[in-house]
């Protein structure tokens, strides 16, 4: 089974965002693939402004806490998305997955809910056409 981690600092905002992004993906394409987020210094909660984004998309992330990403989540893991810090600061040695950093120019939620949006969809579709 494919694995994919989306990873930001906090864990509160862009990660926790694409991963439930990505988990829609997922369920609509009927995919096998495990999809894991955290942080490298993860914040108290999530955003409350991440939540109600996402809850105009359909999405509830309501219950959900940053964690702390760490070497076992990604060990295993095909592919790592980053969203402001690098995978050389996590990742375990000899990781041989494929690795992306997204650089999002909004700080507005919205407008980097439709970024992801648009890049976790394009993310998908090169991965079917991969396999």
């Amino acid at each position: 089974m494919e694995k994919i981690a989306f990873v930001c600092v906090g864990n509160a905002g862009r990660s926790q965002m694409a991963a439930a992004l990505a988990e829609r993906e997922v369920d609509n394409r009927g995919l096998d693939i495990e999809i894991v987020t955290g942080g490298l210094d993860p914040a108290n909660s999530v955003h409350d402004d991440v939540i109600e984004a996402l809850q105009e998309e359909g999405i509830d992330i309501s219950n959900r806490e940053p964690r702390e990403i760490t070497p076992a989540d990604i060990e295993n893991a095909t592919h790592v998305v980053t969203m402001g810090c690098s995978v050389e600061q996590f990742q375990p040695d000899g990781w041989d997955g494929k690795s992306e950093t997204w650089d999002l120019d909004s700080s507005d939620t919205r407008d980097q809910l439709s970024e992801l949006n648009r890049r976790v969809t394009q993310f998908f579709d090169r991965l079917q056409q991969e396999n």
